[in-house]
This record gives C-alpha cells, structure tokens and sequence, in this order.
C-alpha cells in the first residue's frame, strides 16, 4: 500500500556564504524528498539585525512524513550538517534556516503574510494561496515587495527553477 504524500512549502534563507549554503541544502533536499518546484533566489536584507542580506528561496515538496518527522528527520539534521548553530538571538546570521511555511493547505507560519522575504519566493511555488481574508499570495508578495528592498539573483542555481523535477533518490 502506497503512504499518503503530503505538499509542503518550505523556506530557504541563508546569509553566510549564501550562494553556496543555499545551494547545497537545495541539492541535498533533492536527495531526500521529491522535490516538485523550486522559486527563484531573492536577495533581501535581513529582518531584526545590520547582519549581511539573505538569500531567500521556496521549495514545493512531496514527502510521506508528518510535519513533525519532517522538522525533526530531515530539516534539523540537514542545518546541522551544513553548520547552523542556534543562539537565543532570533536573528543571528546563519549558514542555512529550513522553514516549514504550509503542509497540505495548512499555513504553518502565519509571518507569510508580513515580510516580503517569505511572500515573493513562496508565491511564485503557491501564486493562489490565500489569506483568510481572500488576499492571494501573488498579491501580497506584490505589497511586501514595494515595501522592501529585493533583488533577484539568477546567479545563484537552484535545483527545478520554474518547473517541476524529479527526486534524483
């Protein structure tokens, strides 16, 4: 018998050796979920701290696992690995942050709705995921993005841009 799969956005950022960092998690990502759709990178400035700006990207996956096994089997392990270290300051600079944004329709981070760096990547992956107040997320991501600056960055690769892929795995 075939296990349920679940679709689940998820948030990259990185703001040490960004290009990279975002990269390898994308990468391993791919080889340990199927990963669906990839948003393009943006590069924003960071939310809380005069630390250096963020690489910001959205990944649609499909995974057999709840959200918790998710967080705990794959996401944790994967910041450790690539040298996240966690400290009680919130906005510290870091190598890699994993995200759980939605699982199946079920918003799981309700700061979608307020910054830009989350709104622009993940709509390009979810474009008509709606608030509760019927506000689509394509067009919240235009609101937040007039209110902060972004920057595109084509340079930096990342597995399935703008169309679907296959887990490698």
């Amino acid at each position: 018998m075939r296990r349920r799969q679940h679709l689940v956005c998820l948030l990259l950022g990185s703001n040490i050796q960004p290009e990279h960092h975002l990269a390898l998690a994308a990468a391993r990502l791919q080889d340990l979920v199927e990963v669906v759709l990839s948003s393009s990178v943006w590069e924003t400035p960071p939310v809380g701290s005069d630390d250096a700006d963020f690489l910001n990207a959205a990944l649609l996956i499909r995974t057999p696992l709840e959200a918790a096994s998710l967080k705990k089997h794959i996401l944790l392990p994967l910041e450790e690995q690539l040298g996240r270290v966690r400290s009680r300051d919130k906005y510290a600079a870091r190598t890699i942050d994993l995200d759980l944004i939605t699982y199946d329709d079920l918003l799981l981070d309700p700061t979608l709705w307020q910054y830009a760096h989350r709104a622009v990547p993940v709509s390009e992956v979810l474009p008509g995921y709606r608030s509760e107040s019927g506000e689509s997320l394509k067009e919240a991501a235009l609101r937040l993005g007039r209110q902060t600056p972004l920057r595109l960055r084509p340079d930096v690769a990342m597995p399935g841009s703008a169309q679907p892929t296959r887990n490698r795995a």
